[in-house]
């Protein structure tokens, strides 16, 4: 597919009056319409609902742009279940889908209101001893193990993962929870990563509408909702074509209609947990060239690095760069070995991709500080929703003491 920026050149110059660079910038255009085509291809499911994963953008201000669009949270730590709660989102507009939780983390998200999905069958009596109850809904993650494939291509390896139980766990877990209180069940599996094809979620979708029907039969539990959790990835790489949402709802569906209608399920509530494919297209990273380098290998410096986008360094992830007011020759450290346009000190960069995982896992090695976070409004005006880190920030951690009292 074509990359083709959401944001022109004037626009960004403009911005950069009052925003320096390096910065994120979101798209919020671009952000309602995808969210809205993901409701319209599941609009078969009468209960269904995306839990977007708060890790891949936290950010309060896109959450909030989420929820106008009926989404709720999916959550795996505190952090993430305050900002949901102080968002506005309540009771089963969240998911708490965490491993080797605190008990303290429990105790809050049940205080929420908030479906608990249990990752581990050891984690039932962890739940009891911290509530003295079992919530009467509750969520079970399944782990298959083996090799996940479609069309014969080794998609993940489930049965090297931590996460999840095996199926003896689940059925086991079922009666148990069943036995103590427990009225409405859910199920949940995450077992590929940024896929792009239409495959993955039907086939993801069968494995756990098999397992839930023989789970209702065997042990009388009332399976009400069944989480396909993420995985439907975006495409990085120009070559690459995205996904067509309304083609893998309708797969989905068939699915549904095969293995559920039957066994008299068709009741059952469909839930999402997407981030990527929610946010990674309307987000970018907007750097400035600073510097250039000729040695064994020629430089561009520019004045973001791995702290505003780590996934390059540590994945070796792709990118696509667009040099701006230069789209139109081959475009294409955070892009190794490309073909450029000739850039100049002082061209902005815009990197593609970079609304999800992108921000979210910047730190601060090196005493570099976070970016700022812009929102492009559907007016064309921008927001500021996240300011840039200052130095007071970086040392904030030591205002137990004086030790730092002579920093200016």
């Amino acid at each position: 597919m074509e990359k083709k920026p959401f944001v022109t050149l004037k626009q960004l110059k403009e911005i950069e009056k009052t925003y320096p660079t390096p910065f994120y910038l979101y798209d919020e255009k671009g952000i309602r319409e995808n969210a809205a085509r993901l409701k319209q291809a599941f609009a078969w499911n009468k209960g269904y609902k995306e839990y977007f994963a708060v890790k891949a953008t936290p950010n309060p201000f896109l959450l909030n742009l989420l929820k106008e669009m009926g989404c709720g949270t999916d959550c795996s730590s505190m952090t993430e279940l305050m900002m949901s709660k102080a968002c506005g989102f309540k009771g089963h507009d969240i998911m708490f889908s965490s491993n080797d939780t605190p008990p303290e983390e429990f105790a809050y998200a049940e205080k929420l209101g908030a479906i608990i999905n249990l990752d581990d069958i050891t984690h039932i009596e962890c739940l009891e001893q911290t509530l003295g109850y079992i919530p009467e809904t509750i969520s079970c993650r399944f782990n298959p193990g083996g090799v996940f494939k479609v069309s014969n291509d080794i998609m993940d390896n489930p049965g090297d993962s931590k996460y999840g139980m095996t199926t003896e766990q689940m059925f086991q877990a079922f009666k148990i929870l069943k036995d103590k209180g427990a009225k409405h069940f859910g199920i949940h599996a995450f077992l590929a990563s940024n896929t792009v094809t239409l495959e993955y979620y039907p086939m993801l979708a069968k494995i756990l509408f098999e397992l839930a029907v023989r789970l209702q039969e065997e042990t009388g539990a009332h399976v009400e909702f069944i989480n396909l959790s993420g995985g439907i990835g975006i495409p990085y790489r120009p070559d690459q074509e995205p996904n067509d949402i309304l083609a893998i709802g309708d797969g989905v569906r068939k699915v549904y209609e095969e293995v559920l209608v039957p066994a008299g399920m068709d009741d059952v509530a469909i839930c999402t947990e997407l981030g990527r494919f929610m946010m990674g297209p309307y987000g970018a990273l907007i750097t400035k060239a600073i510097h250039e380098k000729h040695t064994h290998k020629e430089y561009v410096g520019v004045d973001a690095c791995a702290v505003n986008l780590m996934r390059p360094a540590m994945y070796g992830a792709y990118h696509h760069v667009t040099v701006m007011g230069k789209e139109d020759e081959n475009n294409d450290k955070f892009a190794i070995d490309r073909m450029l346009p000739e850039i100049c000190k002082g061209d902005l960069l815009f990197i593609h991709d970079t609304g999800a995982h992108g921000f979210a896992m910047g730190y601060n090695y090196n005493g570099k500080l976070k970016s700022a976070e812009l929102l492009l409004k559907q007016d064309g005006s921008v927001e500021m929703i996240r300011r840039a880190e200052t130095p007071e920030d970086y040392f904030a951690t030591f205002d137990f003491c004086d030790i730092l009292k002579d920093i200016d």
